[in-house]
C-alpha cells in the first residue's frame, strides 16, 4: 500500500471492518468506538472518524450510540461474489494470470471511490490488505480511471470537485480534476489506461472498462506489475484484457455503478 494518509486510512478502516465482521461471525460481544480502539491499538479519535466514514459507506452500521455491526453494503458485496459475472471473474482472472503472469483485479466504482470485488490468487501475501472490499481512489488508480472512461472533463470536474488531492497517490498521481481529464484524454487515444506509479511507487497498472451489453460501464479489469512487466508488452496485455472484459460483460450482471 502507498504510505500516504489516504492509503493508511483505508488500511485501518479495513482492519476495523474485519474485526467487526469476525466478532459478529463468531457470536462474540460487539464493540463500540473505545473498545475497537483498544483492541486495534489505535487512537480513539481516529477510530471514531473512520467508523463514521464506514457507516456512511454502509460497510458498518450502528443503532444510536451502540456497538458496530456489519452494514448492508458489506453483505451486498459478499453476496455479489457468488453471482453472475462476478462469479465468472474468478476464472477470468486466473486465466489472465496463466497467460500474462501478472496480478489481476476486477473492481467497481462508488462515486469517487473504487471497491475491489475480486483479486487474482497471486495478488496478495498473507496479512495483505488486498481483499474484496478494499477501497482506493478512482482518480489515481488504473482500475479507477478505467471506470471513468466515459467521463469527459465536465463530468470529471463535477465528480472530483470536493476531493482533496494533497498527499494521495504515488509520484505519477494527478493533483486536480483537470490533470485527471488530461490523463484520460491521453489514454483514450491508445484505447486503454496505463497508470504509471499513480497510486503506489514502482507499480504500473494497465486497465480497461468492462461493459454491459448495452454499452454502459459495469466494472474495470486491470493488471499490475513493474514498468518492465507492463510497458514493453502493453498492446498485447491490453488485447488480452479487452477480450476478458468482453467475456465478463456478456455474463449476467449483478452489480452496478454509483455516481
Amino acid at each position: 500500500m502507498d504510505s500516504s494518509s489516504e492509503a493508511s486510512s483505508m488500511a485501518q478502516g479495513l482492519r476495523i471492518v474485519r474485526l467487526v465482521a469476525d466478532r459478529e461471525k463468531q457470536g462474540r460481544r460487539l464493540l463500540g468506538v473505545s473498545q475497537l480502539a483498544a483492541e486495534l491499538e489505535m487512537e480513539q479519535s481516529r477510530v471514531s472518524r473512520l467508523t463514521q466514514e464506514l457507516c456512511d459507506l454502509r460497510l458498518l452500521e450502528r443503532v444510536e450510540r451502540g456497538p458496530f455491526r456489519t452494514g448492508p453494503r458489506f453483505f451486498g458485496l459478499a453476496a455479489s461474489l457468488n453471482t453472475g459475472w462476478v462469479s465468472e471473474s474468478r476464472t477470468v482472472l486466473e486465466d489472465l494470470v496463466a497467460s500474462l503472469g501478472l496480478r489481476c483485479r476486477v473492481s467497481v466504482r462508488d462515486g469517487f471511490r473504487v471497491i475491489l470485488l475480486r483479486a487474482s490468487s497471486n495478488d496478495a501475501l498473507p496479512g495483505s490488505f488486498v481483499k474484496p472490499g478494499m477501497v482506493t481512489p478512482a482518480w489515481c488508480t488504473g482500475s479507477g480511471r478505467a471506470l471513468l472512461w466515459d467521463h469527459h472533463q465536465a463530468a470529471i470536474q463535477d465528480l472530483l470537485e470536493d476531493v482533496n488531492f494533497i498527499g494521495v497517490g504515488g509520484p505519477g498521481a494527478a493533483h486536480s480534476p483537470l490533470e485527471v481529464g488530461g490523463l484520460m484524454d491521453r489514454d483514450r487515444e491508445r484505447g486503454f489506461v496505463v497508470a504509471a506509479e499513480e497510486f503506489e511507487h514502482g507499480i504500473y497498472e494497465l486497465a480497461v472498462p468492462v461493459r454491459n451489453p448495452d454499452g454502459s460501464i459495469l466494472a474495470s479489469l486491470c493488471v499490475l506489475g513493474g514498468q518492465q512487466e507492463i510497458e514493453p508488452g502493453s498492446n498485447d496485455i491490453a488485447k488480452a484484457l479487452l477480450e476478458a472484459a468482453q467475456r465478463l460483460g456478456n455474463c449476467d450482471s449483478g452489480v452496478g455503478q454509483a455516481g
